[in-house]
């Protein structure tokens, strides 16, 4: 049967696909926020990231990866700390993210997973990572291996971020960068190059039209109930 009575017809809109091409388009470069997961000396998740972000510039964008030493664990200090709030800031200012994190015991380290539970879904009103676009990698020491990245993935959906299909993992990482830091040509350095030319895309095609793609249904009902309740509330 085709009726479909649960639904509320005032908030039920059909689709307007001109919506979803902006007339206007915005100048300014892309700004990309980068995460890494380890605070070694030599860390590869670090040089990865570095790496990223020199190809995310010559593709146009503005980059700035955030340091995760001395951020404090979760619930150990108050959201005011200086290192939450650089970091939420730094979300706050970026259109797309690149979360990069090694595996360690077969899963994304505590660092890169206390970076992300320091970043709220909703500060002061606003969601700061909802409808972003992300893109995810991963260094390893031993062979290939996808867990971190399928960890990040699901954090990132979680986030309400739009998380890229495309995605890096570099096995042996200790064998991909040389004494400078700096990544090797391989076959590994041009997937990389892939994400963050995809990254780029996807952030150019989604950010001018965020606001009608997080417009949603069941917000816009549930919204409109809020507003209700506080109405009546007053009358009372």
């Amino acid at each position: 049967m085709p009726d479909t009575p649960n639904l509320d017809e005032h908030h039920f809109h059909r689709l307007k696909t001109d919506r979803l091409l902006p007339t206007e388009y915005a100048s300014h470069a892309p700004r990309i926020l980068l995460l890494y997961g380890s605070l070694r000396e030599r860390s590869f998740s670090r040089l990865m990231t570095e790496e990223a972000a020199r190809i995310l510039t010559r593709f146009g964008a503005e980059t700035r990866t955030y340091s995760p030493s001395g951020l404090p664990l979760p619930d150990d200090a108050d959201a005011d700390h200086p290192k939450v709030q650089e970091l939420r800031d730094l979300v706050t200012w970026s259109e797309g993210m690149v979360w990069c994190s090694p595996e360690r015991h077969g899963a994304m380290t505590g660092i890169m997973k206390t970076q992300i539970d320091w970043i709220p879904l909703s500060l002061g009103g606003v969601r700061p990572t909802q409808g972003k676009t992300l893109a995810v990698m991963q260094v390893s020491g031993g062979s290939q291996s996808f867990n971190a990245v399928n960890q990040l993935r699901i954090l990132g959906r979680w986030m309400r971020l739009l998380t890229i299909p495309n995605q890096s993992s570099t096995p042996k990482a200790f064998l991909e960068f040389d004494e400078a830091g700096r990544m090797k040509p391989s076959p590994f350095y041009d997937r990389m190059v892939d994400v963050m030319e995809e990254l780029m895309k996807f952030t150019i095609l989604t950010r001018d039209s965020k606001a009608y793609l997080l417009d949603r249904y069941s917000e816009r009902k549930e919204s409109a109930a809020e507003l209700s309740k506080r109405v009546n509330q007053k009358a009372i």
